[in-house]
């Protein structure tokens, strides 16, 4: 029987789920859970204990604690796994969360007044560790920190232009989509040699999107901020915005802060701009000009902010896509390498319409990748070096 780690990612309407042998970190299943809050459906797993789970013990009503508990049980009844740990992808981990950690009371009540700092992500990530506190008395687990990687940043790079008092409150620059970043980090020395030493520049482009200029595997620089709604522009997000238009919203256009909240964080970004979709896929198939419009100011924004990630490097040594848009949009990865020419970057174009895993031409001044983004794997190998497995 395989000693198992389960590894949760808990989204707003969904949570993503993998099993790792506890030693050998390989992986035993991965999966997930779409429709929470709606119309819960299994979304399906791949790997050799993916017949763990039965699509139809899933109850269409079920929340984040009951889809957890579903899970659980499962694992419970297999006579091939037994669990000895869980692992967490939490998003905020404030300023004093910088490592891994193994959760008791006393962190659940730290990660609890960290909320109001990512209201729409931290209150799903803590119920998934309450539901399998609940449902497995007992089982140790683990909480990572999105917000973790980017704490080697220097202090210019993670403090505003505000009064020093609220900064020293714990109003920085945090950052986020660290365990993705990690990620690319622990692999991109087999994929890229001696150029994941160097300046690299990592593209995480998804539904949530943000730039790290990452110098020997750290980072020095990110584009989101004190909230995950600052710097690229997103699916719903709008990225970073005049303070002012803001306020103006607010003083002149008399609007509630919840108003605007919702304006900036589900009604902008991709569907916005394009009235259409939040979805690249949508907007790509689409002629409406507005679709096109959206895909050209996203593909603009990421050159942007490559630039001011390539000034906080000093120069570029590669470049790297992941997540969603950046494995599988040829067209917008191609717009995006367009834009930085400049920089050294020759893309293949034959390459690059397959995704393949260098994408850039052979002696290209920059070479050019394309990673597959896994946030489960830094979980599982930071659960096993906690400490809490025998």
């Amino acid at each position: 029987m395989d000693k198992a780690i389960l590894i949760l990612n808990a989204g707003s309407s969904s949570v993503k789920f993998a099993l790792f042998q506890a030693r050998s970190l390989e992986p035993l299943c991965r999966g997930g859970i779409e429709g929470i809050g709606s119309k819960a459906q299994f979304g399906g797993s791949s790997g050799r204990e993916a017949a763990l789970f039965d699509r139809e013990a899933l109850s269409e009503s079920s929340n984040h604690e009951a889809a957890t508990c579903w899970l659980l049980d499962a694992i419970r009844r297999s006579e091939h796994v037994a669990l000895v740990a869980a692992g967490h992808r939490v998003v905020h981990g404030g300023p004093d969360f910088s490592t891994p950690v193994a959760i008791d009371d006393s962190v659940m009540a730290a990660l609890d007044a960290l909320v109001p700092l990512a209201p729409a992500h931290q209150p799903h990530n803590l119920a998934a560790i309450r539901a399998v506190a609940t449902a497995w008395p007992g089982l140790p687990q683990v909480a990572c920190f999105d917000t973790a990687f980017h704490r080697t940043m220097p202090r210019l790079a993670q403090i505003f232009a505000i009064p020093h008092e609220l900064t020293d409150q714990g109003l920085v620059r945090y950052g986020f989509h660290g365990l993705s970043y990690q990620h690319i980090a622990d692999v991109l020395p087999g994929i890229a040699g001696e150029a994941a030493k160097g300046r690299v520049i990592v593209c995480h482009l998804g539904h949530g999107a943000s730039l790290c200029a990452m110098s020997e595997g750290r980072s020095i620089a990110t584009t989101m901020g004190f909230t995950a709604l600052d710097g690229l522009m997103m699916g719903m997000r709008c990225g970073a915005i005049d303070a002012g238009l803001v306020l103006h919203l607010i003083e002149q256009r008399g609007m509630a802060p919840a108003e605007v909240s919702e304006i900036l964080n589900r009604r902008s970004g991709l569907l916005g701009v394009s009235g259409l979709s939040n979805d690249a896929r949508t907007l790509l198939a689409s002629e409406d000009p507005r679709a096109a419009e959206a895909l050209d100011l996203f593909a603009y924004r990421v050159v942007r902010e490559a630039g001011s990630m390539m000034a906080a490097l000093g120069g570029l040594d590669a470049l790297v896509f992941t997540a969603g848009i950046g494995e599988r949009s040829a067209r917008i990865r191609s717009t995006i390498c367009q834009g930085l020419n400049w920089a050294g970057i020759a893309l293949d174009e034959a390459r690059n319409a397959v995704s393949a895993s260098c994408i850039s031409e052979d002696g290209s001044k920059v070479p050019t990748y394309v990673v597959a983004a896994d946030e489960e794997l830094p979980i599982a190998r930071a659960v096993t070096r906690v400490g809490i497995i025998d």
